[in-house]
């Protein structure tokens, strides 16, 4: 077997190979640190025949805002790219994904939920349609206003068991409540995306504050504490998010943020900081003043993006590969679900925590 690699610069190309039905592995940016893209050969399906490694970044790209303020793209267009292009119309996104240079269609596939979920609910709600390409090369469109068609019988349980969930960042399966259901969270098994229609919001001021508290293993009510003071500020806060000590340790001397201490992030609406600082930040018990510094919001995203490109590097020279795990609970499981991770670092896995605390917990381990 033979593993090609392929660029596709025209989505004439892209269906044209499409209806060849060759066995193929579709990526963009290559930024994922889940993925091992140097290791390919030896993970995907074997095939008597050649194996083609399809690179899709090199599409043209298109963007345009419409009338109602949403934002329509096409092709390789990363969230850097939109970003920049809606600062430039007053708008910006709903949604903000760890990796600023990884393409939104192949977000769109894997139910990207981002940073800003927190404020603004997950993108499985922002997008409003999608069009596709499916296996034999045939474009399809799917609108949110459309409900999930199916003559199955088991749809209606299975939406039942759905809704304990609904509240969750990340749910354990697709909902299957409205058509675009099929594309979002399908890791891209119906075909490839290759145009979004998305919400978009009023480009507000940022600030953005980070807070030092203790090692969660040593002590989580200061976690805790700050994980229920946010809850009923959503309106103004967009995203909460905590790096525990262990992935600090995978930053450089001079980009670490204390010593030995877990970091939690919030991004504040510039316009209500000082509401928030005065009614929440200034009252949390556990956490001094003196622990409660601003940031540069281009040093958030550095810090946000470097510790899973340094697990994923470290990994790679290791020669191994990175078990990522993605949990959620309510709020009144959350202390269970530490004292739970607690009980598992005495069995000597290496591990990090990472990700979208305010909305739940994403424990990464390695």
């Amino acid at each position: 077997m033979a593993f090609i690699t392929k660029t596709f610069y025209s989505s004439e190309d892209l269906i044209s190979h499409l209806k060849a039905h060759q066995p193929s592995f579709y990526f963009s940016s290559k930024t994922s640190t889940v993925i091992p893209y140097d290791k390919l050969d030896t993970l995907l399906p074997w095939s008597n025949g050649d194996y083609f490694l399809c690179d899709l970044s090199k599409l043209p790209p298109s963007m345009e805002l419409n009338e109602k303020g949403n934002l329509i793209l096409k092709g390789a267009v990363s969230w850097e790219d939109a970003k920049k292009f809606l600062r430039s119309k007053g708008r910006n996104l709903k949604t903000s994904p760890t990796e600023q240079l990884a393409l939104i269609t192949a977000g769109i596939a894997t139910s990207c939920t981002g940073e800003r979920c927190f404020g603004f609910g997950t993108m499985r709600s922002q997008v409003v349609r999608l069009k596709y390409l499916d296996f034999n090369g045939e474009e399809k469109e799917l609108k949110r206003e459309d409900d999930f068609k199916t003559t199955s019988a088991n749809l209606k349980p299975y939406q039942e068991d759905f809704k304990t969930y609904q509240t969750f960042k990340n749910a354990p399966y697709p909902r299957f409540e409205k058509a675009i259901d099929l594309m979002i969270g399908t890791e891209g098994q119906m075909g490839l995306v290759t145009e979004v229609e998305i919400e978009t919001a009023e480009n507000y001021d940022l600030t953005y504050v980070f807070m030092l508290v203790p090692k969660w293993e040593d002590n989580f009510e200061p976690h805790m504490e700050i994980f229920n003071a946010v809850q009923s500020h959503r309106d103004a806060i967009m995203s909460c998010e905590l790096l525990d000590a262990n992935c600090m340790n995978y930053l450089k001397p001079d980009e670490k943020l204390g010593t030995n201490q877990d970091v939690i992030f919030l991004e504040i609406k510039s316009d209500q900081f000082e509401d928030i600082y005065g009614n929440v930040l200034c009252h949390l018990k556990n956490i001094g003043h003196d622990d409660v510094f601003e940031i540069a919001e281009n040093k958030f995203h550095h810090v946000r993006a470097s510790v899973p490109r340094a697990i994923f590097e470290e990994n790679s020279k290791m020669g191994v590969v990175k078990i990522g795990t993605d949990c959620q609970v309510t709020g009144e499981k959350f202390p269970e679900l530490l004292k739970f991770y607690r009980e598992a670092a005495k069995v000597g896995v290496r591990y990090c925590l990472f990700g979208h605390f305010g909305a739940g917990a994403n424990p990464k381990t390695l």
